[in-house]
């Protein structure tokens, strides 16, 4: 088989192989985070392999031990004193999590290891994902005063009963058996046998889905969730995230911890009452629209949500809760506003305010121009980043 390795130095590495394109996430260091280069590199790469009558088949993985942490912290941190310093890459990303969505090559995602946020929206999309022993999923963006964001504010939405609004307040994880059970993935595989699999596919040669789906099931297994896992507490769940706010679903759900066996209860409390109260009820609501919105336009409210909270038009919380987390690490955020009843309901408006038009996220309405709309057309490619 001939085959054409781009650049082995670059952090996103495209494999040309007959009918077969392979894409490997290569910040192994960094748990393959998603930077403006990457994401500029995912879109060119899938752009010209869709255009290509001779790739069929198009399978993206991550090097080293995770498949994708998902957004780059330090780099949205880095530009919090440079006015919208990370809306190109929010741009391209959103953008680009359209076309993964509706990609007209059969994809196959292999993922291993940590699988969250952004990263996961490499993921959750495919025709095909394959997860394993060591996968762990979350959407912690709430959590440090962000929202969910890459799509999944359409995807978690569409889980059944309020899953969603649990997987996005909380940030609870997934392990691969679980992303199979919620339908977040299709197919689960041991990871002794990924690299096999991996072999398999490139060796079938072709994008035919039924053909792909047989080789992975020659590798998969059946799985179910373990008797604890959260997707078997669906009723406490629906019976408290189905309150209307975020303090009632707080409320609902200390009530439930007092309960004989709800010992699961209490450490994702803790974590839900620690979180950014911001980042909370943003997300809330997000998801809530999500559930009436069609993905173009969760992309797009998407995109107004996180220009808005990196221009802390509200509150600052989401530098505030990456300082916490990653840069002082000292897990001790003072958010600001400090409490649920101190977030009012004008302030979560402005941040759902739409923008000019020509200022949206541009989504193409029609096949025939699917791949335009990029950034560089836009009018924010000229705006000069000012400090």
């Amino acid at each position: 088989m001939t085959q054409e390795v781009v650049n082995s130095d670059e952090v996103v590495l495209g494999e040309e192989i007959e009918h077969v394109r392979l894409i490997t996430l290569n910040r192994p260091r960094h748990l393959n985070v998603i930077s403006s280069k990457v994401v500029s590199l995912l879109a060119e790469y899938l752009e010209k392999w869709e255009k290509d009558d001779k790739a069929e088949l198009v399978i993206i993985k991550g090097s080293g031990r995770a498949f994708s942490a998902g957004g780059d912290l330090k780099m949205f941190y880095d530009g919090r004193n440079s006015k919208d310093s990370c809306l190109e890459v929010a741009y391209r990303m959103y953008w680009l999590g359209y076309h993964i969505h509706t990609y007209k090559k059969t994809q196959v995602a292999l993922v291993h290891g940590i699988s969250m946020g952004g990263g996961a929206s490499l993921m959750v999309p495919m025709k095909f994902s394959v997860v394993t022993e060591k996968t762990v999923f979350a959407t912690p963006e709430a959590s440090i005063g962000f929202h969910t964001d890459c799509g999944f504010s359409y995807i978690l939405s569409h889980l059944p009963g309020h899953l969603g609004e649990f997987f996005a307040l909380t940030g609870a994880r997934l392990n691969g058996k679980e992303l199979v059970a919620a339908g977040l993935a299709t197919h689960f595989v041991p990871l002794e046998k990924l690299s096999d699999l991996e072999k398999r596919l490139i060796s079938l040669n072709s994008g035919d889905e039924n053909a792909v789906k047989a080789a992975i099931e020659e590798f998969a297994v059946e799985v179910q969730p373990d008797e604890e896992s959260v997707l078997n507490k669906q009723s406490i769940i629906d019976e408290c995230f189905s309150k209307d706010t975020v303090a009632e679903i707080i409320k609902s759900f200390e009530v439930e911890a007092t309960k004989e066996g709800n010992g699961w209860i209490s450490p994702v409390l803790k974590g839900l009452k620690r979180s950014s109260p911001t980042g909370l009820r943003i997300t809330l609501r997000s998801i809530r629209e999500g559930r009436k919105q069609t993905l173009p336009e969760s992309l797009k409210k998407e995109f107004r949500l996180t220009i808005n909270i990196l221009r802390a038009i509200i509150s600052a919380d989401v530098y505030e809760g990456i300082r916490a987390l990653t840069i002082d690490k000292d897990n001790a955020p003072k958010w600001n506003p400090p409490s649920l009843d101190h977030v009012g309901d004008e302030k979560i408006d402005q941040v759902f305010q739409p923008f000019e038009e020509d200022l949206e996220l541009q989504i193409p309405e029609k096949e025939e121009h699917r791949w335009d709309g990029k950034y560089e057309n836009s009018p924010y490619a000229s705006f000069k980043v000012t400090d």
